[in-house]
Protein backbone atom coordinates (compact mmCIF):
# COMPACT_ATOMS: atom_id res chain seq x y z
CA UNK A 1 0.00 0.00 0.00
CA UNK A 2 0.71 3.64 -0.17
CA UNK A 3 2.97 4.46 2.64
CA UNK A 4 4.21 8.06 4.03
CA UNK A 5 6.61 9.41 6.10
CA UNK A 6 7.19 10.86 9.52
CA UNK A 7 9.05 14.09 7.58
CA UNK A 8 5.89 14.09 4.92
CA UNK A 9 3.33 13.78 8.10
CA UNK A 10 4.93 16.70 10.13
CA UNK A 11 4.34 19.07 7.44
CA UNK A 12 0.80 18.09 6.23
CA UNK A 13 -1.27 16.96 9.33
CA UNK A 14 -3.07 19.89 10.35
CA UNK A 15 -5.10 19.52 6.49
CA UNK A 16 -5.75 16.14 6.92
CA UNK A 17 -8.21 13.45 8.78
CA UNK A 18 -6.85 10.05 7.34
CA UNK A 19 -2.99 9.48 7.03
CA UNK A 20 -1.54 6.88 4.88
CA UNK A 21 -0.10 3.69 6.67
CA UNK A 22 3.70 4.24 8.85
CA UNK A 23 6.59 2.32 9.21
CA UNK A 24 8.89 2.67 11.79
CA UNK A 25 11.37 0.75 13.76
CA UNK A 26 11.01 1.60 17.81
CA UNK A 27 14.61 3.42 19.51
CA UNK A 28 13.16 3.58 22.74
CA UNK A 29 10.57 2.42 24.95
CA UNK A 30 9.43 4.30 28.45
CA UNK A 31 8.14 2.66 31.20
CA UNK A 32 4.38 1.87 31.79
CA UNK A 33 2.52 5.11 33.27
CA UNK A 34 -0.97 4.27 35.64
CA UNK A 35 -2.63 7.38 35.58
CA UNK A 36 -5.71 5.86 37.34
CA UNK A 37 -7.23 7.98 39.93
CA UNK A 38 -10.33 6.99 42.38
CA UNK A 39 -12.67 9.44 41.25
CA UNK A 40 -12.14 8.38 37.42
CA UNK A 41 -14.01 5.46 36.33
CA UNK A 42 -11.79 4.47 33.41
CA UNK A 43 -10.91 0.99 32.56
CA UNK A 44 -7.54 1.06 31.64
CA UNK A 45 -6.04 4.02 32.91
CA UNK A 46 -2.37 3.12 30.83
CA UNK A 47 0.11 5.03 28.72
CA UNK A 48 3.55 4.56 27.20
CA UNK A 49 5.64 6.84 25.31
CA UNK A 50 7.91 4.96 22.52
CA UNK A 51 10.47 7.04 20.36
CA UNK A 52 10.12 5.31 16.67
CA UNK A 53 11.93 6.75 13.24
CA UNK A 54 12.19 5.96 10.00
CA UNK A 55 14.46 7.27 7.26
CA UNK A 56 12.89 10.81 7.82
CA UNK A 57 13.88 11.02 11.43
CA UNK A 58 12.19 10.12 15.11
CA UNK A 59 9.33 11.26 17.10
CA UNK A 60 7.01 10.11 19.88
CA UNK A 61 4.27 7.24 19.70
CA UNK A 62 1.82 6.80 22.57
CA UNK A 63 0.37 3.82 23.33
CA UNK A 64 -3.02 4.37 24.90
CA UNK A 65 -5.19 2.23 27.18
CA UNK A 66 -6.40 -1.32 26.43
CA UNK A 67 -3.98 -1.26 23.85
CA UNK A 68 -0.68 -1.37 26.45
CA UNK A 69 -2.05 -4.55 28.06
CA UNK A 70 -2.37 -5.99 24.67
CA UNK A 71 1.41 -4.44 23.06
CA UNK A 72 3.30 -3.22 25.40
CA UNK A 73 5.55 -6.29 26.22
CA UNK A 74 5.47 -6.78 22.00
CA UNK A 75 6.80 -3.70 21.26
CA UNK A 76 10.39 -4.13 22.46
CA UNK A 77 13.31 -1.74 21.19
CA UNK A 78 14.44 -2.69 17.88
CA UNK A 79 10.77 -3.80 16.86
CA UNK A 80 9.42 -2.85 13.21
CA UNK A 81 5.85 -1.30 13.50
CA UNK A 82 3.21 -1.09 10.23
CA UNK A 83 0.56 1.13 11.43
CA UNK A 84 -2.94 1.91 10.35
CA UNK A 85 -5.57 4.32 11.24
CA UNK A 86 -3.36 6.25 14.03
CA UNK A 87 -3.88 9.88 15.12
CA UNK A 88 -1.33 13.14 14.80
CA UNK A 89 -1.38 15.16 18.16
CA UNK A 90 0.22 18.05 19.21
CA UNK A 91 2.86 16.56 21.27
CA UNK A 92 3.12 16.88 25.05
CA UNK A 93 5.92 19.21 26.20
CA UNK A 94 6.63 17.99 29.46
CA UNK A 95 7.64 14.67 29.08
CA UNK A 96 10.80 12.84 29.56
CA UNK A 97 13.20 12.84 26.49
CA UNK A 98 16.06 9.74 26.03
CA UNK A 99 19.51 10.72 24.39
CA UNK A 100 19.32 9.14 20.82
CA UNK A 101 22.22 6.77 20.05
CA UNK A 102 22.63 8.83 16.48
CA UNK A 103 23.23 12.58 17.54
CA UNK A 104 23.01 13.12 13.65
CA UNK A 105 19.17 11.83 13.05
CA UNK A 106 16.30 14.56 13.10
CA UNK A 107 13.66 14.62 15.54
CA UNK A 108 10.13 16.11 15.37
CA UNK A 109 9.40 17.82 18.48
CA UNK A 110 6.05 19.42 17.56
CA UNK A 111 4.01 16.17 16.77
CA UNK A 112 3.41 12.84 18.20
CA UNK A 113 1.86 9.30 16.68
CA UNK A 114 -0.99 8.38 18.85
CA UNK A 115 -2.34 4.90 19.17
CA UNK A 116 -6.14 4.14 20.53
CA UNK A 117 -8.63 1.49 20.76
CA UNK A 118 -11.09 3.98 19.32
CA UNK A 119 -11.24 7.17 17.15
CA UNK A 120 -10.24 5.68 14.93
CA UNK A 121 -9.38 2.42 16.66
CA UNK A 122 -5.78 1.91 15.40
CA UNK A 123 -4.26 -1.35 13.54
CA UNK A 124 -0.84 -2.75 14.55
CA UNK A 125 1.07 -5.13 12.53
CA UNK A 126 4.60 -6.37 13.82
CA UNK A 127 6.80 -6.89 10.69
CA UNK A 128 8.96 -9.95 11.95
CA UNK A 129 13.10 -8.50 11.49
CA UNK A 130 13.83 -11.51 8.56
CA UNK A 131 11.23 -9.73 6.25
CA UNK A 132 12.12 -6.00 6.37
CA UNK A 133 14.13 -4.87 3.50
CA UNK A 134 16.84 -2.59 3.19
CA UNK A 135 14.98 -0.49 0.40
CA UNK A 136 12.74 1.08 3.46
CA UNK A 137 15.57 2.81 4.83
CA UNK A 138 14.78 2.17 8.68
CA UNK A 139 17.25 3.35 11.00
CA UNK A 140 19.12 0.74 13.05
CA UNK A 141 19.07 1.27 16.59
CA UNK A 142 22.19 2.48 18.00
CA UNK A 143 23.49 2.99 21.38
CA UNK A 144 26.37 4.92 23.81
CA UNK A 145 28.12 1.99 25.46
CA UNK A 146 30.62 3.09 27.88
CA UNK A 147 33.14 1.09 30.06
CA UNK A 148 34.17 1.74 33.46
CA UNK A 149 37.19 3.45 32.93
CA UNK A 150 35.49 5.80 31.20
CA UNK A 151 33.06 7.01 33.56
CA UNK A 152 34.87 9.05 35.74
CA UNK A 153 35.16 11.54 32.81
CA UNK A 154 31.56 12.08 31.87
CA UNK A 155 29.94 15.22 33.45
CA UNK A 156 26.66 14.79 35.40
CA UNK A 157 23.43 13.64 33.98
CA UNK A 158 24.91 12.26 31.08
CA UNK A 159 23.07 9.16 29.23
CA UNK A 160 24.68 5.99 28.57
CA UNK A 161 24.31 2.25 28.37
CA UNK A 162 26.80 -0.22 30.02
CA UNK A 163 27.90 -3.81 30.44
CA UNK A 164 28.89 -6.01 33.14
CA UNK A 165 28.96 -8.72 35.45
CA UNK A 166 27.02 -8.71 38.38
CA UNK A 167 29.32 -8.85 41.48
CA UNK A 168 26.64 -7.28 44.30
CA UNK A 169 22.85 -6.96 44.23
CA UNK A 170 21.55 -5.68 47.24
CA UNK A 171 18.24 -6.06 48.76
CA UNK A 172 14.87 -4.76 47.15
CA UNK A 173 14.63 -1.32 49.02
CA UNK A 174 11.44 1.58 48.95
CA UNK A 175 11.90 5.12 48.66
CA UNK A 176 8.23 7.98 48.96
CA UNK A 177 7.57 9.41 45.66
CA UNK A 178 6.43 12.67 47.17
CA UNK A 179 6.70 13.65 50.67
CA UNK A 180 3.10 12.29 53.16
CA UNK A 181 2.22 10.20 50.03
CA UNK A 182 1.60 6.23 49.48
CA UNK A 183 3.02 5.71 46.44
CA UNK A 184 6.89 4.40 46.24
CA UNK A 185 9.22 4.18 44.18
CA UNK A 186 11.01 0.27 44.13
CA UNK A 187 15.01 0.23 43.59
CA UNK A 188 18.27 -1.38 44.48
CA UNK A 189 21.90 -0.98 44.58
CA UNK A 190 23.93 -3.11 42.11
CA UNK A 191 27.94 -3.09 41.32
CA UNK A 192 28.88 -4.88 37.97
CA UNK A 193 32.98 -5.01 36.55
CA UNK A 194 33.73 -4.81 33.22
CA UNK A 195 37.55 -5.19 33.38
CA UNK A 196 38.62 -2.43 32.42
CA UNK A 197 38.83 -0.38 35.93
CA UNK A 198 39.71 -1.62 39.68
CA UNK A 199 36.14 0.19 40.55
CA UNK A 200 32.43 -1.54 39.54
CA UNK A 201 29.55 0.75 38.31
CA UNK A 202 27.47 1.26 40.94
CA UNK A 203 23.52 1.21 39.37
CA UNK A 204 20.31 2.55 40.98
CA UNK A 205 18.51 0.28 39.47
CA UNK A 206 14.61 1.48 39.88
CA UNK A 207 11.89 -1.33 38.79
CA UNK A 208 11.01 -0.70 35.39
CA UNK A 209 8.44 -2.13 33.55
CA UNK A 210 9.79 -5.55 33.90
CA UNK A 211 9.27 -7.27 37.01
CA UNK A 212 10.87 -10.53 35.60
CA UNK A 213 13.82 -9.13 35.03
CA UNK A 214 14.32 -6.55 38.26
CA UNK A 215 13.60 -9.40 40.74
CA UNK A 216 16.25 -11.60 39.19
CA UNK A 217 18.98 -9.47 39.10
CA UNK A 218 21.79 -11.54 40.92
CA UNK A 219 25.17 -12.26 41.38
CA UNK A 220 27.67 -13.70 37.86
CA UNK A 221 24.58 -12.70 35.66
CA UNK A 222 25.71 -10.01 32.59
CA UNK A 223 24.02 -7.10 33.27
CA UNK A 224 22.93 -4.55 30.44
CA UNK A 225 21.01 -1.55 31.31
CA UNK A 226 20.10 1.20 28.86
CA UNK A 227 19.64 4.88 29.44
CA UNK A 228 21.03 5.37 32.34
CA UNK A 229 22.27 8.83 33.62
CA UNK A 230 25.34 9.39 35.38
CA UNK A 231 25.06 11.02 39.01
CA UNK A 232 27.81 13.12 40.75
CA UNK A 233 27.90 14.76 44.15
CA UNK A 234 29.47 18.16 43.67
CA UNK A 235 29.78 19.05 46.60
CA UNK A 236 31.83 16.10 48.18
CA UNK A 237 34.73 14.68 46.31
CA UNK A 238 33.11 13.93 42.70
CA UNK A 239 35.37 10.48 41.89
CA UNK A 240 34.00 9.04 44.88
CA UNK A 241 30.25 9.05 44.68
CA UNK A 242 29.66 8.92 41.09
CA UNK A 243 26.96 6.15 40.02
CA UNK A 244 24.39 5.57 37.53
CA UNK A 245 20.50 5.55 37.64
CA UNK A 246 17.70 4.56 35.57
CA UNK A 247 15.83 6.80 33.77
CA UNK A 248 12.63 6.63 32.33
CA UNK A 249 13.40 4.77 29.22
CA UNK A 250 15.75 2.92 30.78
CA UNK A 251 15.68 -0.81 30.28
CA UNK A 252 17.47 -4.08 32.07
CA UNK A 253 18.51 -7.26 30.67
CA UNK A 254 20.18 -10.27 32.33
CA UNK A 255 21.47 -13.29 31.40
CA UNK A 256 18.77 -15.31 29.29
CA UNK A 257 17.52 -11.75 27.89
CA UNK A 258 20.24 -11.33 25.66
CA UNK A 259 19.50 -13.24 22.51
CA UNK A 260 18.11 -11.55 19.11
CA UNK A 261 18.64 -7.96 21.05
CA UNK A 262 20.23 -5.17 19.09
CA UNK A 263 22.78 -4.18 21.41
CA UNK A 264 24.57 -7.42 20.86
CA UNK A 265 26.67 -6.18 17.88
CA UNK A 266 28.17 -3.14 19.88
CA UNK A 267 31.69 -3.37 19.85
CA UNK A 268 32.20 -2.47 23.50
CA UNK A 269 29.46 -5.34 24.06
CA UNK A 270 31.73 -7.67 21.75
CA UNK A 271 34.89 -6.81 23.82
CA UNK A 272 32.90 -7.40 27.20
CA UNK A 273 32.34 -11.21 26.08
CA UNK A 274 35.90 -11.81 25.00
CA UNK A 275 37.10 -10.97 28.44
CA UNK A 276 34.30 -12.28 29.94
CA UNK A 277 36.31 -15.60 28.10
CA UNK A 278 39.68 -14.83 29.68
CA UNK A 279 38.42 -14.82 33.35
CA UNK A 280 37.98 -17.89 36.20
CA UNK A 281 34.43 -18.15 37.39
CA UNK A 282 35.42 -19.44 40.48
CA UNK A 283 37.38 -16.33 41.25
CA UNK A 284 34.86 -14.04 40.05
CA UNK A 285 32.28 -16.16 42.55
CA UNK A 286 34.78 -15.70 45.75
CA UNK A 287 34.07 -11.64 45.20
CA UNK A 288 30.45 -11.51 45.02
CA UNK A 289 27.94 -10.70 47.09
CA UNK A 290 23.99 -10.90 47.79
CA UNK A 291 21.56 -8.35 50.03
CA UNK A 292 22.13 -6.16 52.97
CA UNK A 293 21.55 -2.88 53.37
CA UNK A 294 23.66 -0.66 51.02
CA UNK A 295 24.18 3.08 52.13
CA UNK A 296 25.24 4.56 49.41
CA UNK A 297 25.85 7.84 49.08
CA UNK A 298 27.86 6.78 52.46
CA UNK A 299 26.95 9.44 54.97
CA UNK A 300 29.93 11.90 56.16
CA UNK A 301 32.79 10.59 58.87
CA UNK A 302 31.56 12.42 61.57
CA UNK A 303 28.15 13.42 63.15
CA UNK A 304 28.77 17.51 62.87
CA UNK A 305 29.47 17.21 59.02
CA UNK A 306 26.57 15.13 58.83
Amino acid sequence: SKLTNLGHLEMTWRSRVRFHPLLVRILHKSRLRYYGKPEKALDMPYQAYFEVADGSGMTSMVLWSSLCPEWYNSMKVGTVLLLEQYAIKDSYPFKTQPTPGDSQMKRFATIEISLNDRNPPTKISIIPEEMVKPEWGLPEVKYRFITRSELDDLPHNYSCDVIGLVTFVGRAERARKREHCEDFWLYRWAHAIDGTSDHPFILELFATSQPDVFERIHPMTYLVCTQMRVVRDLTENPSSTIYLTTSNESQIFITGWHKGQPYTKDTKVKNFIQWMKSQSEADQIKKTVIGGYYPFPRPPDNFSDY
